[in-house]
This record gives C-alpha cells, sequence and structure tokens, in this order.
C-alpha cells in the first residue's frame, strides 16, 4: 500500500509539473466567445459565429495537443488588396512537443504555410508569399495572377519577401488569409501602434492585436515554432542570463549592398533575378538580405533566436523573437527562419492517438491585474474613450464606466487575446468619470476626464 501511495504521488508530481510547463499553459483556451470580421468600407465589424483562439489543450509526456479553430479574437480584415478569402474554420489540432531539442544536424529550412502557431491558436507562415523570379521569362511566377514557378521540388533563386509585397492585403493586425488559413507573417500588433505608422488600415478599423509592443517591459511569450521552441515579442533581457535590463531584440540580418541580383549572400552563382528598380527595390527579395554575426548578446543568431532566460523558462531556453526596427516596423527574418534551430516536424494532425490529461486554465491576471499597462487615451477625451491593454491577457477582463456618484453608465469587455475596447461618450455630460477593471477576482480603477467646449 505503502508503495502504490508514493507511485500515485510521483505520477501527480509529474503530472503537475507538465502542466505548469509554459507549453501547455501559455494557449488562449475559449468556449464562448465568437470571432469579427470587417469588410471594407464598413467600421462595424460582423460576426462570423465561430469560436476563437484554442478550444482545448491536453498533454502527454512528451506532447502537448492544441485544438483551435485558427480564429484569433481580435477582428480580421478587410483584405484590401483583392483577396476574396475570409478567415475561416481551421479545425486543427497541433501536436507540439514538451521537450524541444536542438537540430545537430543540417539546419531545416522553412517553408511555405505554418512553421509554427501563436498562442491563439493563429497560424505563423515565414516570410514567403508563394511568388518568385523566373529567369525563362524574366516576370514573376507563382500567387495570384502568375503562371506557376514549376513542378514540386522546384526550387527558385529569387523568392519575393510577403511583408513589403503584400502590405496592401494585411488588416490592421497584420495578417491575412490564405484559402481560409488566417496567419502573420509577422509580429501581430497593430500597424497604428508602430512607432512608424506604414498602413491607414487602421484608419477605419480598431488598432488590434495579439499584444501591444512595450519597450518598458520583456515581451510576452506569443506563440511556438514547428521545432517546439518558444517565440516572444520585440522586446526581451538584453543579457541572454536576464540581466542589463529591457532591449529590443534584434536580427542580424541586413540589407546586402547590392546593385544587381546576380550573388546570393554566400558567394553562390544563381540565375540573375531582376534589376534593382523602383518596382523590384532591394528588399523586395528574401535573398536581398544577408546574415552577419555580431557580438552583442541582444542579437540573434541565423535562425532568429538566441539561448537565454525568459520570464516564462527561469532557467532559459532556445527562444525565437518578433523582431522589428527601431521604428517598430517588421524585421526581417521576422520570426523563424530562414531556418528552424531544433528538429522541425508537421505539427498538425487529425487526431489526439494517446492518452492526455486535459489542461484546465486557471485565473492568472490575479497577482498582475495592475501590471497590464492599461492605457485609457485620449485623457480628457471628447467623443470617445478608447482603453488599450498592453499585455498579452490570459482572463476576459470586464471595463464599467461609471460617474462620480457610482452609476453604472456603460460596460465592455477585452477578451483574452485582444487589447482595446472602445466607450462612446458623445452623450455625456463633462466631468469626472471612472473605469473599473475586473479579472472577475480582483479590480483596479482609472480616472478619466470628460470636456468638451
Amino acid at each position: 500500500m505503502k508503495k502504490s501511495f508514493f507511485t500515485l504521488l510521483l505520477l501527480l508530481n509529474i503530472s503537475l509539473a507538465y502542466s505548469q510547463s509554459p507549453a501547455v499553459a501559455s494557449w488562449l483556451q475559449n468556449t464562448t466567445v465568437t470571432g469579427t470580421y470587417y469588410v471594407s468600407g464598413n467600421s462595424m465589424a460582423i460576426s462570423n459565429n465561430t469560436l476563437v483562439n484554442c478550444q482545448k489543450v491536453e498533454y502527454s509526456t512528451n506532447f502537448v495537443y492544441v485544438t483551435a479553430t485558427g480564429i484569433p479574437a481580435y477582428p480580421t480584415g478587410p483584405f484590401q488588396d483583392g483577396n476574396p478569402s475570409q478567415a475561416t474554420d481551421q479545425g486543427a489540432i497541433f501536436k507540439m512537443p514538451l521537450n524541444p531539442t536542438q537540430n545537430t544536424g543540417n539546419p531545416t529550412a522553412t517553408r511555405g504555410g505554418n512553421i509554427g502557431i501563436f498562442i491563439n491558436g493563429v497560424a505563423l507562415f515565414d516570410y514567403r508569399d508563394g511568388v518568385a523570379w523566373n529567369p525563362q521569362t524574366n516576370a514573376l511566377c507563382g500567387g495570384p495572377g502568375n503562371p506557376p514557378c514549376g513542378g514540386p521540388g522546384t526550387v527558385m533563386d529569387w523568392n519575393r519577401d510577403a511583408i513589403p509585397a503584400e502590405k496592401a492585403g494585411f488588416d490592421c493586425s497584420k495578417g491575412h488569409p490564405a484559402m481560409g488559413n488566417y496567419h502573420h507573417h509577422q509580429n501581430p500588433s497593430a500597424f497604428k501602434l508602430d512607432i512608424n505608422v506604414t498602413s491607414t488600415v487602421c484608419n477605419l478599423y480598431d488598432a488590434d492585436g495579439l499584444y501591444v509592443i512595450d519597450s518598458t517591459q520583456h515581451s510576452p511569450l506569443i506563440g511556438y515554432a514547428y521545432d517546439g521552441f518558444p517565440i516572444y515579442g520585440a522586446y526581451g533581457f538584453k543579457n541572454a542570463d536576464g540581466t542589463g535590463g529591457i532591449a529590443r531584440i534584434k536580427s542580424s540580418y541586413n540589407l546586402r549592398n547590392i546593385t544587381t541580383r546576380t550573388h546570393h549572400a554566400d558567394g553562390t552563382d544563381v540565375d540573375d533575378g531582376p534589376a534593382i528598380d523602383a518596382t523590384y527595390f532591394l528588399g523586395y527579395f528574401r535573398e536581398d538580405y544577408g546574415f552577419t554575426a555580431q557580438t552583442g548578446e541582444d542579437y540573434l543568431d541565423e535562425h532568429n533566436g538566441r539561448f537565454c532566460v525568459t520570464p516564462e523558462y527561469p532557467n532559459g531556453t532556445y527562444a525565437y523573437f518578433a523582431t522589428v526596427n527601431s521604428d517598430w516596423t517588421s524585421a526581417y527574418p521576422y520570426v523563424v527562419g530562414p531556418t528552424y534551430y531544433g528538429n522541425y516536424a508537421n505539427r498538425s494532425v487529425n487526431s489526439v492517438a494517446e492518452p492526455t490529461t486535459v489542461y484546465t486554465t486557471t485565473n492568472t491576471n490575479e497577482a498582475n491585474l495592475a501590471n497590464l499597462n492599461i492605457n485609457v487615451f485620449p485623457n480628457p477625451a471628447v467623443d470617445l474613450i478608447a482603453v488599450q491593454i498592453g499585455r498579452v491577457i490570459n482572463d476576459n477582463i470586464q471595463v464599467q464606466l461609471f460617474d462620480v456618484t457610482g452609476r453604472l453608465i456603460k460596460e465592455k469587455s477585452i477578451n483574452k487575446g485582444t487589447t482595446i475596447a472602445y466607450f462612446d461618450t458623445q452623450t455625456l455630460y463633462n466631468g469626472t468619470y471612472l473605469l473599473k477593471f475586473s479579472d472577475g477576482q480582483n479590480m483596479i480603477t482609472k480616472k478619466v476626464i470628460i470636456t468638451r467646449e
């Protein structure tokens, strides 16, 4: 009997250890909230009647299984480049390793389609958009409106970078669908919140996304690559051991100093690409970039990652970062790539084929509600108040607007996986109002003033 008791206790401790792993506990779960989308010219979001984020998380000794629709909690669309697709339910199950390992052989290149998953179940793609340069025709091939590049396995020397080429088709959250599979190629934070705003799509549609870049705090864990290693946002500890304060974690790739496209960065003589001009500018193709190893610990390796301490991994882990430039515009290779650090596998599966334990989320904002970097603007306000959360929230936040007598005026919810809520104040009198934020257990209050002439 004693042996059985200790065996049970050991198994319980092992199960608890896995359930507390960030690879299990970080996914945003939801079984009630449905998503919304915009169509061009209409600022009123339309319900898509599809559950957002992840619906189930379960784990075994070696894997975590995540069931997700691929629909984010923030609105998707519009896609203003003529893309006829909308974000649709992917009905996906992802099988991610709990103990990822370094690939000690030849690195595996990233490829088209999913190369990782964000914590809201949305797909991560690499730099490419499926379009390349065909030297036989001296024209673009692949992708909508272009002839195919060749049969399966065809290798093209000059591959288009989706970030500049498809910017007109990204929504405010910097995402778009491919045959319904909504995805990000880059940091999933709204265009409007960058220091240098390079798209006007947020002018009419919500400036929302998975998280908000904050230069004063370590960025949140926002996903996992298909080799199983975590992905963080744009900022981290300057030094890999967790010291040195907070710094922007930088890519070691830069645009090459070239005037013609005849060789790759490693010196390989390849079929010529198009001349560098206003149409095919430097940076139009992925091969316009070259890697130069840097000495600073806040620079990343050739996979766009480093081994370092993070808040979720105090003993250290290899981690990728969603790199941005100093003006917060996306910096190549954007998230993961062009090769994986770890051992790649296709993580999409049709079913769970082993015994698992279902992970049930708990309220994780309890100790951190006051540290969510809540921004209320403008303040004083006239016709509209915007409330933005600067962190990834793992629980829905209720926001209530009260007048000074304690009368509830309006109420909104900032759901997990979103960052913003709006209050129309056109009908309110001048004066002081209170915004109360609650996660169901804790509450904080912020003052806002409404003043109009």
